[in-house]
C-alpha cells in the first residue's frame, strides 16, 4: 500500500491504523468509515509490514458483512484472499471441525449444524414424551438451554441458582435430554458452537497454542455486540501476540435483549495493558444538523465514552417535527411527503426509509403507500397480512365462510395450543375420508366417533366454541364477530411472556382487528365474505420494483445501512422508548441509543413525526409525545426546529423549503401547493366513476374539500379515504 492510497484516511484513521502493536480500542461513531478503517489495516499489515495473510484474523458479526470485507480487501491486495475473515461462529465451526475430538470423543468433524428449527423439532419430540402440550413453554426451555451453555454452568449448579424460576427441575431434566440427543446425532447448536470453541481453546494447552501463535493479529469490527464468551474467545485468541484491533460504538449497541454486551467495550481497557484508544468522530454520511440532533440526544446517556459527531457536509434542510391527530393522518403526511420529493426534488423512492420502534405499526403505512401507489418493501420483516399471528386469526374467520378449508383449519384447530397433535388429526381424517366428507365437519360431531375421550375433550373445547359462534355470526355486525373470536378462542393466551416478540404479535393482531372495524365501517353492508375478499386482493397486488423501493422497517433491522431521507414515526410515549423501559435506567438508555441510530441513518432529511391519538392495545388512547422529542428541545409542538451547535432555532413558515411542520393543516397544503403543479380537484364531483391504477374502478362517494380527499367505493376492495391530490386515478 502506497502513501497515495492512505491519502483515503483521515488523520484520526490513520494514527489507528499505524498503532500496529498491542492492544488497540477504535472508538467509532456512526458513518464514520470503520469498514474503510479495518480494511486498510489489514492491507497495511500485509504490504507494508510483511505480515503473511495467514497470520491475520478479522471477525465480524454477519455473513454479509464478512463477504463485504473480503471483497474489499482481495481487491486491494492479490494477497487478500488468504487473510481469515469471517463471522464468529463461521470461524469457531472452522475450529472445530480439526479439533472436536480433542474436546470430546463422543464427536467426529462431521457434526450437523442445528438451526434453530432443528432444536424446535428436537424439543418437541422431548415434549410429547414428557406430555408437555404448553407452546410458550418452549421459549422458557429454549432461553434455559442457551443461558445454561454460554455461562459454562453444571446442572447441579443451574438448578441452585435458578430455584426461584417454575419447573426449574423439568426445565434442567430437559436440557439433559437435548444434550444427549445432540449428543446421540453428532451434532452442535449455535451456542455449541462458541461455547465447545472456547472450552477447547481453555482445556487444551496445544490447540491453544496453535491458533495463538498463528494470529498474530486480530481485529473485531463491531465489538459492541460482543457477548461475554465472544470476548473470551477473542482474549484467549490473542494471548500469545497480544496485537488486537478493536472497533466499536457504544452508541450503537442496541442488542442487549440477544447477549450483546456493550460494556465489553470498557472492559477491555482494563482487560489488556497499555491499551491505546482513539475515536473517529468524522462522520462521512449526514449533514451537520442532523449530526448535531444526534449528539444532543446521545449526550443523555451516561454509560458511554464521550464523543462528538462532527461533519463538514452542510445541510439546507432543517430536521421537520410533526405531530398528527392519529395513525391515518401520520401515514398519510409521510405519503403526502414521499410523493412530493419524488415529483419535485430529484429524489427517488428508493432514498427514503420510514423507520418505526415495533414492526406493530407497519400496517397503516403498507396500506397507505399501496394507495397512492408509491412502490415500498417491508425490510426485515414480513408484511402485515403475511404475519404468521394475522394469517391464523384470518382462518378463523375463512372457517365460518368455508368450512371445507382444510388449510384455515387446520391452522386453528390447534391454535392456541389445545394438545392436538399430528396424531389427532389423522385420526380425524381417517374419520372423514371414511365418512365422504370434510375435518371440521368431523369435529363438530366428534360425540358420535369412537375416539379416546383425550382426543374428544379437547376436540369439543373447539367445536363448541365454534358452534355457539356460528350461530350468531350472520347477526353480529362484522368488526363485533372478529372481537368475538378473539376473544373466545383465546387467541391472545398463544401470547402471555411480556416479550417484545409477544407484545408486537397482539398489537398486529389489535391492528388487524382495527382495519376490520374500520373496513365495517365505511362498507357497513358489506359482509365477512366481502371482507376477506378484499384481505386477499389487496395482499396479493404487486407493488414492488426491486430496483426503487421505499423502505418500511423497524430501527433494530437498518443498523448499518443509511438513506438520503428518514422518518423517525412512533415517537410517543410507550412505543418509542417502548413502556416496559420505564424505570429501568439501563433499557432507557438502550431506547436512547436505538432512537440515535434511526437519526445517523439520515443523510440530507430527517422527519419526526407523532400522534396526539393512536390505536393501541385494542383501544384508542392519547399519546404523550416522546421523552427524546423533548430532551431534543421540540417543545412548542407549533414549531419547525433546526438543531444546531446544541441549540434550538425556531424557522419561520416563509423559508423556502419543504414542509414546514406546522400543525394547522390548512397552512401545510397552502405551502406545498405553492411548489408543485396544482391538481385541481374540483374536477371530481360525489358520484363520478374514477380508475385507480391497481384497486380499478370506484365510485365517489363524498368529496372533502377542505382535507382534499375523496371516499371512494373500489368494487372489490371496499371504501377507500384517499387524498386526491397524489392517488393514482383517472376519472372516467
Amino acid at each position: 500500500m502506497t502513501e497515495k492510497d492512505l491519502s483515503l484516511l483521515n488523520n484520526e484513521q490513520l494514527e489507528a491504523l499505524k498503532q500496529t502493536q498491542g492492544a488497540v480500542l477504535v472508538t467509532a461513531g456512526a458513518g464514520s468509515g470503520k469498514t474503510r478503517l479495518l480494511t486498510n489495516r489489514i492491507v497495511f499489515l500485509i504490504e507494508n509490514l510483511g505480515v503473511s495473510p495467514e497470520n491475520i484474523l478479522a471477525i465480524t458479526f454477519t455473513n454479509k458483512a464478512a463477504g463485504e470485507m473480503k471483497e474489499r480487501v482481495v481487491a486491494m491486495t492479490e494477497k487478500g484472499d488468504r487473510v481469515w475473515i469471517s463471522t464468529f461462529h463461521s470461524m469457531c465451526a472452522k475450529i472445530l471441525r480439526l479439533n472436536i475430538n480433542k474436546l470430546d470423543v463422543r464427536f467426529n468433524s462431521n457434526f450437523s449444524i442445528y438451526s434453530d428449527n432443528d432444536t424446535d423439532k428436537v424439543l418437541k419430540n422431548i415434549f410429547t414424551k414428557k406430555d408437555i402440550i404448553d407452546e410458550n413453554f418452549k421459549k422458557t426451555v429454549k432461553f434455559h438451554i442457551s443461558n445454561f451453555k454460554n455461562n459454562n454452568y453444571k446442572y447441579e449448579s443451574y438448578i441452585q441458582d435458578f430455584a426461584f424460576e417454575k419447573d426449574i427441575e423439568l426445565i434442567v431434566s430437559i436440557i439433559k435430554e437435548y444434550q444427549t440427543n445432540l449428543v446421540e446425532n453428532n451434532a452442535l447448536d449455535f451456542d455449541d458452537l462458541l461455547v465447545q470453541t472456547y472450552k477447547l481453546l481453555y482445556c487444551n494447552k496445544e490447540v491453544l497454542e496453535y491458533y495463538a501463535n498463528r494470529f498474530q493479529y486480530v481485529l473485531v469490527d463491531e465489538f459492541q455486540d460482543t457477548n461475554i464468551i465472544q470476548y473470551d474467545l477473542v482474549k484467549l485468541l490473542c494471548s500469545k501476540h497480544k496485537n488486537i484491533f478493536v472497533v466499536g460504538d457504544e452508541d450503537q449497541c442496541i442488542y442487549t435483549w440477544r447477549g450483546a454486551n456493550f460494556k465489553n467495550i470498557s472492559n477491555f481497557k482494563k482487560d489488556f495493558e497499555n491499551v491505546k484508544v482513539y475515536k473517529l468522530e468524522r462522520n462521512y454520511r449526514s449533514t451537520k444538523i442532523i449530526l448535531d440532533c444526534a449528539n444532543k440526544l446521545i449526550k443523555n446517556n451516561k454509560s458511554r465514552i464521550d464523543k462528538t459527531l462532527w461533519s463538514d457536509i452542510d445541510g439546507a434542510y432543517p430536521i421537520e417535527r410533526k405531530e398528527l391527530y392519529d395513525e391515518q393522518a401520520e401515514a398519510d403526511y409521510v405519503s403526502n411527503t414521499i410523493h412530493y420529493l419524488v415529483n419535485n426534488c430529484g429524489y427517488e423512492y428508493k432514498d427514503f426509509a420510514i423507520l418505526l420502534r415495533l414492526n406493530a405499526l407497519t400496517f397503516q403505512f403498507e396500506e397507505k403507500l399501496l394507495s397512492y401507489n408509491i412502490p415500498h418493501k417491508v425490510f426485515g420483516g414480513f408484511k402485515f397480512y403475511d404475519r404468521v399471528e394475522v394469517k391464523n386469526v384470518l382462518s378463523y374467520l375463512k372457517v365460518f365462510i368455508n368450512p371445507k378449508d382444510e388449510q384455515a383449519f387446520l391452522r386453528v384447530i390447534n391454535f392456541p395450543k389445545r394438545g392436538i397433535g399430528d396424531s389427532a388429526i389423522a385420526k380425524i381424517r381417517e374419520i372423514a375420508e371414511r365418512e365422504q366428507t370434510y375435518l371440521l365437519d368431523i369435529c363438530l360431531k366428534i360425540n358420535n366417533f369412537e375416539l379416546p375421550n383425550s382426543i374428544t375433550n379437547k376436540i369439543n373445547s373447539f367445536s363448541e366454541i365454534y358452534k355457539k359462534l356460528y350461530a350468531e355470526y350472520e347477526l353480529t355486525p362484522l368488526n363485533e364477530f372478529a372481537e368475538n373470536i378473539v376473544k373466545y378462542f383465546s387467541i391472545k393466551s398463544a401470547y402471555p411472556n411480556k416479550t417484545e416478540e409477544d407484545m408486537d404479535k397482539m398489537l398486529n393482531i389489535d391492528q388487524l382487528l382495527y382495519s376490520i372495524q374500520t373496513y365495517a365501517t365505511k362498507n357497513p353492508q358489506d359482509t365477512l365474505n366481502d371482507y376477506l375478499q378484499s384481505v386477499s386482493l389487496i395482499s396479493d397486488i404487486d407493488t414492488l420494483d426491486e430496483t426503487n423501493n421505499a423502505i418500511v422497517a423497524t430501527v433494530h433491522s437498518v443498523k448499518g445501512l443509511e438513506f438520503k431521507c428518514v422518518f423517525l414515526v412512533g415517537l410517543e410515549e410507550k412505543i418509542f422508548p417502548i413502556s416496559r423501559s420505564f424505570g429501568n435506567e439501563e433499557q432507557m438508555e438502550e431506547e436512547r441509543r436505538l432512537l440515535y441510530v434511526g437519526i445517523t441513518r439520515a443523510k440530507e432529511r430527517l422527519f419526526f413525526c407523532n400522534c396526539k391519538t393512536r390505536f393501541l392495545y385494542g383501544h384508542r388512547d392519547y399519546m404523550m409525545p416522546s421523552r427524546f422529542l423533548g430532551e431534543l428541545g421540540y417543545t412548542n409542538k407549533g414549531a419547525t426546529i433546526s438543531v444546531a451547535n446544541n441549540t434550538t432555532t425556531r424557522k419561520t413558515n416563509a423559508q423556502v423549503d419543504f414542509v414546514k411542520s406546522a400543525i394547522n393543516t390548512s397552512t401545510y397544503n397552502q405551502f406545498l401547493n405553492q411548489n408543485k403543479p396544482k391538481i385541481d380537484i374540483n374536477l371530481y364531483h360525489k358520484g363520478d366513476s374514477v380508475l385507480h391504477t391497481k384497486f380499478g374502478i370506484g365510485k365517489i362517494l363524498d368529496i372533502d374539500f377542505e382535507s382534499k380527499t375523496a371516499d371512494i367505493d373500489f368494487n372489490d376492495i371496499g371504501v377507500k379515504t384517499l387524498m386526491l391530490e397524489i392517488a393514482p386515478l383517472k376519472k372516467l
